[in-house]
């Protein structure tokens, strides 16, 4: 059992996002500690994806404060998510399928001198942070070209590629939406894993099935704005479900919790 610091490694104080005349995001509220697994829900359109730019200075708020282990910070750009220790596993991976593991896990970062990769030195810094056996990355040899493996083993791929610069938080963008129920289960074992490093885990997702099994905390968004924020083990999934869609009618509520349930 990880232990979570008093101090939220990353909160968001009164977030505001425009674009033109349209509030994309007004007055959002969010804490992730370190050790900790919170996911951001919402319905298309609730700003998920439009926060997540703020945190990782794609897309930086136009109000609001964000606080980084207790002090407020300014990420206007990538560069300044990346220099705290914020990094970003998306839904398309990035992955070059032509590289292999090692390849794919140095992309932009190659060891090498004078031009000249150093295919040894970068296996061997893989392996002395120990992310592909921390991972159970389970493949033949790490020289094999990514084209060649699951949608399972890729994502973790991608996974120790982001876990190579030792980040303080991941957030991971529907990480879960192109893999089948054997290689999700392995999947949510590794997030559970991710928290007992002591990474502070934001996980973007519409499968409630996934959020009850591993996150501590839900994160609601509804039309821009924060509407809930539940601890996983004492809340139904009516309840979220609720909030996502803003029902208030319990006949509502249990239809919009089936068509959830259809959906994921």
């Amino acid at each position: 059992m990880v232990h979570v610091a008093s101090t939220p490694l990353l909160a968001l104080r009164g977030i505001c996002k425009r674009f033109g005349v349209v509030w994309a995001l007004s007055d959002v509220e969010l804490e992730i500690h370190a050790g900790e697994v919170v996911a951001l829900v919402g319905d298309n359109g609730a700003g998920k994806s439009t926060l997540v730019k703020v945190i990782t200075g794609a897309g930086p708020a136009d109000e609001g404060m964000i606080e980084w282990n207790g002090r407020p910070v300014r990420i206007s750009r990538p560069r300044d998510a990346q220099s705290l220790g914020i990094t970003s596993v998306y839904q398309d991976l990035a992955l070059c399928e032509t590289l292999d593991v090692v390849g794919n896990l140095f992309l932009g970062h190659e060891i090498g001198r004078s031009g000249v990769l150093d295919e040894v030195a970068m296996e061997r810094r893989a392996r002395e942070l120990d992310l592909l056996d921390t991972l159970s990355l389970r493949i033949p040899s790490v020289r094999v070209p990514v084209a060649s493996l699951s949608a399972g083993q890729r994502q973790t791929v991608a996974i120790a590629r982001a876990l190579l610069s030792e980040p303080k938080m991941l957030i991971l963008d529907e990480p879960t939406a192109a893999l089948g129920v054997r290689q999700t289960t392995h999947f949510l074992d590794l997030i559970d894993g991710l928290r007992e490093r002591g990474l502070g885990v934001l996980l973007v997702s519409h499968n409630l099935g996934d959020v009850k099994a591993v996150a501590d905390h839900v994160a609601v968004l509804h039309l821009g704005r924060n509407n809930g924020f539940f601890s996983v083990p004492t809340t139904s999934q009516e309840q979220i479900v609720s909030s996502i869609t803003g029902a208030t009618d319990n006949a509502v509520t249990h239809r919009a919790v089936r068509a959830w349930e259809g959906a994921v």
